[in-house]
């Protein structure tokens, strides 16, 4: 197997959470350039017609599922129906999450534990669906960010403590399968990308961080899904436990 073969993902199966918007739709493309079938999980599901189009436009197939991954129940549904389709789940990409700015004094329970409930608890949830049928050879990627490595000056408490959380996650979940059951478990903890979620950041925000990036730009969606690539195909297979940032450098300083 040559290097560049190892990026491939030709018959392997993705399931893939949060694909309706923003990041997910990138990955599930980037996935599917590289070879792979996709199962799709979002809650808005009116919206994942288009992304199943552009995994279908690679010659890729693709199916839709509706999925709150805060739910136990429906990440085993979106795990089923990938098996039922295609037969296998080689990877798994825990994409879907939400987070808002909120101050600490103000922050409602109700507020802090949905954020908690998607982005932590749901990774936890559909690692274990996948978890189950996953043969050795699998991997699964969790979305992190490199707000849970460091402050991003605005008090988003629930997003950060449920992004570090995710990092430790990471770690137990590949010291408990890849001996085990050989299967890779990484992180990715991405930098600033311009998303339906920057787009809520208060005015200066987004420019103020841009002047912290030794690369001077946001990233590029195809620049972490080339990190998503490497980390889900045979290119990554002697990497497991481990949290990768492409974040541009602003955590150099």
């Amino acid at each position: 197997m040559s290097v560049l073969d190892r990026f491939r993902l030709d018959g392997k199966v993705a399931v893939l959470t949060g694909a309706s918007s923003g990041l997910g739709v990138g990955f599930a493309r980037g996935l599917a350039e590289a070879g792979a079938d996709l199962a799709l999980g979002a809650r808005r599901t009116d919206r994942l017609a288009a992304t199943a189009a552009l995994v279908e436009k690679e010659g890729r197939r693709a199916v839709c599922v509706g999925t709150d991954v805060a739910d136990p129940a429906a990440c085993q549904r979106l795990v089923d129906e990938a098996m039922t389709t295609f037969g296998r789940v080689d990877i798994l990409v825990n994409n879907a999450g939400l987070g808002w700015a909120a101050p600490a004094t103000r922050e409602t329970p109700e507020q802090f534990r949905s954020v908690i409930d998607v982005n932590l608890n749901g990774c936890y949830w559909m690692a274990q669906a996948a978890g189950r049928v996953m043969q050795p050879g699998s991997s699964i990627v969790n979305i992190s960010s490199v707000l849970g490595l460091k402050s991003g000056g605005l008090p988003q408490a629930a997003y950060s403590a449920s992004k570090a959380g995710l990092i430790g996650l990471t770690r137990d979940l590949a010291q408990q399968w890849t001996a085990r059951r050989g299967i890779r478990v990484n992180a990715l903890a991405p930098g600033f990308f311009r998303t339906e979620m920057t787009d809520l950041y208060q005015p200066g925000y987004v420019e103020e961080r841009e002047s912290r990036i030794l690369a001077g730009r946001f990233g590029e969606v195809e620049e972490l899904t080339a990190a998503l690539v490497f980390l889900a195909s045979d290119a990554g297979s002697y990497v497991t436990g481990q949290t990768l940032v492409v974040d541009g450098g602003i955590t150099v300083i």
